[in-house]
């Protein structure tokens, strides 16, 4: 990864950060262009989950002329910047790099690995758990007064959202276990404070998820308590392995002056 100086003027600063932005951008628009003419098996892939829940004998409609090329496009971004993740990641956090200090430079391959793990392993668990049971429910709230007619846009555009909600939300256990770690947050106060973290977690659900379904906002709250409470029994083990067990109950300060 090349990184820039620590200190560099304003306007090398932002030369530095339009140079990632354009590698992360490229690298985004030509994976969708490779990836544009298997849109049609993509598709069928993103749909494979709720294919039961849907009404028999339906099939998808698209209501308008441009329709198919825009449905075809934002599938082609999508698994674009799904498959362009690790440099996406790689690139943004090259550009933080030099604004750390050495003992915390040797974090970044294992983060970066993480990260990429983390966000692939919340679509997943989207894809196999979440996508059937929160658009099976919706689904059932219109059969017993209405007709389903499935718009291939409005379907594919929860599926998406919802993939990436689950990517994005799955990165919490790394910023919990750092702020762990590094005493931004000091470990006992994660301990003594879960109630209010929970309730965070439950907000946090409820907008992260597009949909309005109680069955999406649960499993995903479910989710993420359990990845909160793995983050933190694996930054105490950590923490006791570098300061011992005393440390879980340091203040900031404490912590510093152990440093």
């Amino acid at each position: 990864m090349p990184v820039g100086p620590a200190r560099m003027p304003l306007l090398d600063h932002l030369g530095e950060l339009r140079r990632r932005l354009t590698i992360i951008v490229v690298s985004v628009v030509v994976t969708a262009l490779i990836v544009y003419a298997a849109t049609p098996v993509l598709i069928d892939f993103l749909m494979d989950p709720i294919r039961a829940s849907l009404p028999e004998g339906s099939h998808l409609m698209v209501l308008t002329v441009l329709g198919g090329f825009t449905i075809r496009f934002k599938v082609a971004i999508f698994f674009g910047i799904i498959i362009a993740a690790p440099i996406i990641i790689w690139e943004m956090l090259g550009f933080c790099l030099p604004a750390l200090k050495p003992n915390e430079q040797k974090w970044v391959i294992p983060t970066v690995a993480a990260m990429v793990f983390l966000f692939l392993f919340g679509m997943a668990f989207c894809y196999i758990v979440i996508q059937q049971a929160a658009i099976g429910w919706m689904i059932d709230q219109i059969t017993d007064f209405a007709t389903v007619a499935p718009d291939a846009e409005d379907y594919l555009n929860i599926i998406m959202l919802l993939e990436i909600g689950f990517g994005f939300a799955f990165q919490l256990p790394l910023v919990i276990f750092y702020l762990s770690i590094f005493h931004l947050v000091p470990y006992k106060v994660f301990r003594q404070q879960w109630r209010i973290i929970y309730v965070g977690l439950l907000i946090i659900s409820s907008v992260v998820t597009p949909d309005a379904s109680p069955v999406t906002m649960i499993l995903m709250f479910a989710a993420l308590v359990a990845l909160y409470e793995i983050a933190l029994t694996i930054a105490r083990y950590v923490l006791i392995a570098r300061h011992g067990k005393a440390s879980l109950s340091w203040t900031r300060e404490e912590y510093s002056e152990h440093l």
